[in-house]
């Protein structure tokens, strides 16, 4: 069954090399993490498969890559200067500052007795920097807080460059910026994070459809990919919850150990964006469809997902504990296309004489999957431990190899055992993998 305690994950993700606390050595460093080899995988491996669904599967949709840093005419078109805030109080008891919506859920060193707050007042989640070497209002930038602004700006370059037309998309992935007020659960809320976001831009009267249709594809590609339906919803907002661009916003959630949380938000951003962005810049952005004669602003229906919540939610959902010949094990049982590791070879020995053969069939199969390979300790410990980090399928190579030209595949979930000739290996995990 998934994890039901958050420190499951949180140890497991340590003790394995998914994800370390930051600046570790120097105490920490609150809501950073680093991704260590394990965790870099899977993280990219989540993103990977968000572009094969959104990108590569589609003929509507391109992947473009735009800056971090941006100027402040950007978001002041966007809105974010004058609207990107969240209401902070402060608690004039404990000296901390807290998000007044989460009160009731805050990191309090006096366990929530006592406190005395002070009113609430907007601040703005952007990070501010200055770019160059000379320190003044011209030289202000910011970190944006989300990957849409630059897809919105480049809209009129590819349109033109891809030739595409309404209704089609601009995906991307990276890095964004917001200075919270309260981050925490793990990896879940933290300033530095990464996003996986499409702007499907789309005629004015199709804008209802298309964000029906978005709310439905978003959901099942996490079922898809091995979260189980019952842990998810599809959570229409609030007229109050409702961002300053949306005409209407619903969020795709999972059950997560304190209660349900956002992974991603399907946004109905009609033509505010392109219009801001036209208006505050003098740059016509507009499609004008030949068929009809007719020029307008498209509308957008935005898929916003975040990456690294995301993967906690897979390795929450692919948690399990069971016995295995009277042992008790740990086993992520992830999705073949999120585990970091498709295959792992393992020599039965560590001698000399069954080495060369595991090495040249981890060097067969590396061609073609993120391998690894492992001889120290006895073998079922190794089996464990691929167990624990999710890796599908073990290739053990053994003393009867060297005499049949055969080794035995062993499947995580089950445990089965299958002797396959190394000429037919790579059809056989292809086969079992699916890709």
């Amino acid at each position: 069954m998934p994890a039901s305690d958050l420190e499951q994950i949180v140890n497991l993700c340590k003790r394995r090399g998914f994800v370390y606390p930051s600046a570790e050595i120097y105490g920490g460093f609150r809501s950073s993490y680093d991704y260590g080899p394990l965790g870099s995988l899977m993280l990219r491996n989540v993103k990977d498969a968000w572009v094969r669904t959104m990108v590569q599967q589609r003929d509507d949709v391109v992947l473009i890559d735009a800056a971090i840093l941006g100027p402040p005419q950007i978001f002041e078109a966007s809105g974010h200067l004058a609207n990107f805030s969240d209401p902070l109080v402060d608690c004039t008891v404990c000296k901390r500052r807290f998000r007044e919506d989460h009160l009731e859920t805050r990191d309090c060193p006096q366990s929530m007795k006592g406190c005395q707050f002070t009113e609430a007042r907007a601040f703005n989640l952007m990070f501010k920097t200055t770019a160059g070497p000379v320190e003044n209002a011209g030289a202000d930038v910011y970190l944006r807080p989300e990957t849409a602004q630059g897809m919105f700006v480049n809209f009129t370059n590819v349109l033109q460059t891809s030739r595409k037309k309404p209704p089609f998309g601009i995906a991307q992935v990276g890095k964004s910026f917001r200075n919270e007020i309260t981050p925490g659960n793990f990896i879940f809320r933290t300033r530095e994070f990464e996003q996986m976001e499409l702007e499907f831009f789309v005629p004015p009267s199709e804008g209802a459809k298309w964000y029906e249709y978005w709310c439905t594809e978003r959901l099942n590609w996490y079922v898809d990919l091995g979260i189980p339906r019952e842990l998810l919803r599809i959570r229409p907002h609030e007229a109050d919850e409702l961002s300053h661009y949306s005409a209407g916003t619903a969020d795709v959630e999972f059950m997560f150990p304190w209660g349900w949380g956002e992974l991603e938000g399907i946004a109905q951003r009609t033509n505010f964006d392109l219009n801001q962005h036209s208006t505050h810049s003098g740059q016509r952005l507009d499609f004008f469809d030949q068929a009809t004669n007719e020029r307008y602003v498209p509308y957008v229906v935005e898929p916003a997902a975040g990456a690294n919540r995301t993967m906690a939610a897979f390795l929450l959902a692919a948690y399990d504990e069971d016995v295995v010949n009277d042992e008790p094990r740990t086993v992520l049982r992830l999705h073949p296309r999120l585990a970091p590791y498709k295959v792992a070879v393992l020599p039965l020995s560590k001698k000399d004489t069954l080495s060369p053969k595991a090495r040249e069939i981890y060097s067969m199969l590396s061609d073609r999957y993120m391998c690894e390979y492992d001889e120290t300790q006895a073998i079922g410990r190794r089996y464990r431990r691929q167990d624990e980090i999710g890796t599908p399928y073990c290739v053990t190579v053994d003393f009867d190899t060297l005499e049949d030209n055969a080794v035995t595949i062993r499947e995580r979930d089950t445990t089965e055992q299958t002797r396959v000739p190394i000429e037919n290996l790579v059809a056989e995990l292809t086969s079992r993998l699916g890709f």
